[in-house]
């Protein structure tokens, strides 16, 4: 059973979430299989346009697998998932021009520049100004100096800025975040926080996956557990402390 923190989503009632365009993410009965090893068995959530998500869970919970079904990268093995009211599977191209992700793979090419990464992807995505586009988003990563470096000298932080540049670069209208601070600094986690808040203040929405507890309450609208392949357990952050928060996670995930 699905321990609800207060949310009213359809999910104990046994039925999918219904598809709205009022709704920037809706999975429904999803379900994904690599081989016989079942990994998710069966996901049903919705996400309201303009809020922020924390995905929660333990080391192979299914949290990056998910991230990946929504960013078009893997297919379910069953089930419905859609963006801005768009069937992943029936509108990819257009889903993808909605999304951008930030991975534990950066999707970098090593033998280019940063700036000639971004204005490779900005072709990909037909971004107009595609220049005066990717130079502004180097220097709000704090990468102008390395613009026209080659990336295979990035240490992994500066990967990690680039690929917040890469996501960013098309005005996605849904950020998909896979531990977005991975080797960031204090200084790169102060930023992780200004870009997330930049594009929630916008009208955007965010999916991020994260184990600092402290972070979602501080930077999301709803979090939802992760365990054995199911939602074990979601809620709205507004009713939570980080006390009540702690105790979920364990319990769940013990």
């Amino acid at each position: 059973m699905v321990k609800d923190g207060n949310v009213a989503v359809v999910l104990q009632t046994g039925r999918a979430p219904s598809v709205s365009v009022e709704s920037a993410v809706v999975v429904a009965g999803v379900k994904k299989s690599f081989g016989l090893k079942p990994v998710l068995r069966r996901i049903d959530f919705v996400l309201p346009r303009g809020e922020r998500l924390a995905l929660l869970g333990a080391n192979g919970a299914g949290k990056t697998t998910l991230l990946r079904l929504l960013a078009g990268l893997s297919k379910a093995s069953s089930g419905t998932l859609c963006i801005d009211g768009l069937d992943t599977r029936e509108h990819a191209q257009e889903v993808r021009a909605r999304v951008g992700l930030v991975a534990h793979q950066t999707y970098a090419y090593e033998e280019l520049s940063a700036l000639e990464n971004l204005l490779f992807f900005a072709r990909l995505y037909d971004v107009a100004q595609a220049r005066e586009r990717s130079l502004a988003l180097l220097e709000h990563v704090g990468l102008t100096r390395r613009a026209n470096e080659r990336v295979s000298t990035f240490s992994r932080g500066q990967l990690q800025r680039l690929a917040w540049a890469r996501a960013l670069l098309h005005n996605p209208s849904l950020l998909l975040l896979d531990e977005p601070d991975t080797g960031l600094d204090q200084q790169g986690n102060a930023l992780v926080d200004t870009l997330l808040n930049e594009h929630y203040t916008s009208g955007g929405s965010i999916i991020f996956t994260t184990h600092q507890l402290e972070r979602v309450l501080r930077l999301s609208d709803r979090v939802l557990i992760l365990a054995g392949g199911r939602v074990a357990y979601q809620a709205t952050t507004a009713d939570l402390t980080l006390e009540t928060l702690q105790q979920a996670y364990q319990e769940v995930v013990r």
